[in-house]
């Protein structure tokens, strides 16, 4: 288990206890974080769970894969720390993880 905490938009911290295995996109579901709509559900065809990953954290999470990357194309605003948060899986190694909600998904 992992604690992973969102920084919503207007500074609202949203600090969430993460099973190991699920994603970052379905606890942020799961515990009602305003501003990650996921509205494919996790399939990684859409930009609607589009986060940026504090820059400590930037190199566990690790750099997206080809197919994040096209879908990245479709966020608002992407950054170098951005993120598709349906393609973070949870890990022990992540137990701290901030990542901070985009003013906007796409």
């Amino acid at each position: 288990m992992a604690k992973i905490t969102f920084i919503a938009h207007d500074g609202t911290r949203f600090d969430v206890d993460a099973d190991n295995g699920s994603t970052v996109m379905e606890n942020a579901i799961k515990n009602a974080v305003p501003g990650i709509e996921a509205e494919c559900g996790g399939a990684c065809a859409c930009a609607t769970c589009h986060v940026y990953v504090d820059d400590a954290w930037t190199e566990k999470v690790g750099q997206p894969e080809a197919m994040e990357e096209d879908m990245l194309d479709f966020a608002y605003d992407v950054q170098p720390s951005s993120r598709l948060s349906c393609q973070i899986k949870v890990s022990d190694e992540l137990d701290g993880l901030v990542v901070n909600v985009p003013e906007r998904q796409a």
